[in-house]
């Protein structure tokens, strides 16, 4: 990556996060992905106090099928259990495929538990704050949203992953879904600065396309 392409990416990497100042919610959700530092996390704000019950959420897909065999969220429960996080803390939700389905699912486990809540934490990788606040707000408007995420620089979470082109590609693939997505009528719409737009289009065309939806 070159330091212009780094530059790109730290712009599209800061306007992912929302900057929600974090605050005590009814629940937590932690969304699963190949990122192990979401359930890491989740277990900080758990014991700081921040919610009583987490539902971790996630099944497999291709990117992640081969680090957690076992699915997303149970190995998110794992570590939140070994960071100390007691199993009646924990409801797992272990057949969402995206981010809709993290969404929708959760609430569905949340609602067996006769748990209803006006506040929800997401606690989320933190180029996908942006994502799924939007995607909740349109699947599950009537309740506040506050984002969550490691507060790691992105050169800091490059080094946590192992995988610049990855991240990037992530990055890329995440901001094409905040365009698109609302079209789809799966999240809110939100404004993109056009520094923004330009950055994914010079990555774009620079080859950082992996996690590109066809559209």
């Amino acid at each position: 990556m070159t330091e212009e392409q780094r530059e790109l990416a730290v712009l599209i990497w800061d306007y992912h996060q929302m900057g929600h100042q974090v605050r005590p919610c009814d629940v937590a959700i932690g969304l699963g992905s190949h990122d192990l530092g979401v359930a890491t996390f989740a277990a900080e704000l758990y014991r700081a106090g921040f919610f009583p019950t987490v539902v971790f959420t996630g099944g497999n897909s291709p990117t992640t099928a081969a680090r957690f065999p076992r699915g997303e969220a149970v190995h998110y429960r794992e570590q939140a259990l070994e960071l100390g996080v007691p199993g009646e803390a924990i409801l797992l939700e272990t057949r969402a495929g995206n981010t809709g389905q993290n969404i929708s699912l959760s609430r569905e486990v949340l609602a067996g538990a006769g748990i209803v809540p006006a506040s929800v934490l997401l606690v989320s990788k933190p180029y996908m704050e942006r994502r799924s606040y939007a995607t909740a707000r349109k699947l599950w408007p009537e309740v506040e949203v506050v984002c969550a995420s490691e507060p790691l620089r992105f050169d800091d979470y490059v080094k946590s992953i192992g995988d610049e082109k990855l991240v990037v590609d992530m990055l890329v693939g995440d901001l094409q879904r905040v365009v698109d997505y609302p079209k789809l009528g799966f999240a809110i719409k939100q404004d993109v600065p056009e520094d923004v737009r330009a950055a994914y289009a010079s990555l774009v065309q620079d080859g950082f396309t992996s996690r590109l939806v066809a559209s």
